[in-house]
């Protein structure tokens, strides 16, 4: 054969080859449609401790279903996700999954949600899991993890100061604040400078608290009740100056990081913080003997011995996605696959929000074991922030971290509480 004929069979061969190869010659095992048809399901989230055991998991998944790709989105942290989500959907770039913190939040998206009623996980929601993200009998998303957050407190360094008593009332805690002080630690480390730990959990007793916090929010926006004066918000204020007359130097420029590299390294004894905080102080020491104290406002010991627990976010899918069907397929991998659970509970530190995950201690860590238990013994504050009007977090921890600075005192900063929630409520 002369080289023109062999470049001729050659050029059909190939030529062959792209043709079989577009009619669906090459499609996968497990059923799927062919490479060329892969969709691409995109997940905007913003749990910044958990990316890297999103982007292991998004391999794994691809393993089991080749024609979905997963492109793993993460604004968290110190950056605002919601103004970043909304930005999302105004430039027409919306996400196939995003989260969703119920209640307000979820009314809010509500006309961009996905009814997931009939997927198979919802009858395995834990009843808390599961109220955050129902209207009118139909869920509308997957709650991520229930999690809790106090005061995480070094067991040894507290021992070692001779403190027996956990405190449970504002005067034990500042007895407890004095005695470490004493012992030469810093009692708390405060990273002041991140808007969400101030904003959106921190003053989450001043409103949990209340005789009933859903009259007391709907008070707020029909404005027949008022922050000034407000008990509960007087004794957050004492508190919170507590945390700055016992803490570390420069609180409103100490970020997350900063803040759990002081308590794990002993170099402070208490922080506010919750079970997420679990993987990186193992990270900087895996044997430290940590456990959970309430933030209590005032002297009623059992009023304040409970732990703040809720559900941080709800994985929701838009409505409007062209793959719906991925996404949903997606989130049922997550949690009823063995890799997706293992994560869930090993990588995650989570504590599961579905009856059929289990974990152990040994999963959730110390922290999450003693959330676990609070909520085992029914001793919860309900999460309340998805119900304040949209973005008044952010002007929350502004007046807050006026206050810090001591720019203003606690009766301004009540003033400036309420005209926060005035300006953004509908």
């Amino acid at each position: 054969m002369n080289k023109k004929m062999t470049m001729l069979s050659l050029s059909l061969v190939l030529a062959m080859s792209i043709v079989l190869s577009a009619c669906g010659g090459s499609s996968n095992e497990s059923g799927g449609t062919a490479k060329g048809d892969v969709k691409t399901v995109t997940i905007f989230q913003f749990k910044t401790e958990i990316v890297e055991g999103l982007n292991e998991l998004a391999v794994e998944f691809n393993k089991e279903y080749p024609n979905i790709k997963l492109d793993i989105q993460t604004v968290g942290g110190g950056a605002d996700y919601g103004a970043s989500l909304k930005t999302k959907f105004a430039a027409g770039d919306a996400p196939d999954i995003f989260s969703n913190g119920g209640y307000a939040e979820m009314e809010m998206w509500l006309d961009k949600l996905e009814d997931l009623s009939d997927q198979a996980w919802v009858k395995d929601l834990v009843p808390l899991a599961a109220e955050p993200m129902t209207k009118d009998g139909k869920v509308y998303g997957m709650a991520m993890n229930l999690e809790g957050f106090g005061y995480i407190y070094n067991k040894d360094i507290f021992a070692k100061a001779g403190i027996t008593e956990l405190p449970k009332t504002y005067s034990q805690l500042e007895a407890a604040a004095k005695t470490l002080k004493a012992a030469g630690v810093t009692p708390f480390a405060n990273a002041y400078q991140e808007w969400w730990l101030i904003g959106n959990q921190g003053i989450n007793p001043a409103f949990a608290q209340q005789p009933d916090v859903n009259a007391f929010i709907a008070g707020l926006n029909d404005g027949s009740v008022k922050i000034p004066g407000n008990e509960k918000f007087a004794d957050w204020a004492k508190l919170m100056k507590l945390t700055m007359d016992y803490g570390n130097k420069n609180p409103l420029t100490t970020d997350y990081n900063t803040q759990v590299s002081l308590f794990a390294s002993g170099e402070a004894a208490m922080m506010q913080e919750g079970n997420w905080a679990q993987v990186q102080i193992d990270s900087i020491n895996p044997d430290l003997n940590i456990g959970v104290l309430p933030m209590p406002l005032g002297e009623d010991a059992e009023a304040n011995d409970k732990l703040n627990v809720g559900i941080p976010a709800n994985l929701v899918i838009n409505k409007e996605s062209d793959v719906k069907e991925e996404a949903k397929t997606f989130l049922n991998w997550l949690v009823t696959s063995d890799i997706g659970k293992e994560y869930i509970v090993k990588k995650f530190k989570f504590i599961p929000a579905l009856s059929t995950i289990t974990a152990t201690p040994e999963d959730m860590g110390d922290i999450g074991t003693e959330v676990y238990n609070y909520v085992q013994a029914d001793k919860v504050l309900g999460l309340q922030s998805s119900k304040y009007p949209d973005g008044v977090t952010q002007e929350f921890a502004s007046v807050i971290q006026q206050y810090i600075a001591g720019k203003i005192d606690a009766s301004a900063w009540e003033t400036g509480m309420q005209g926060a929630w005035d300006k953004l409520k509908k």
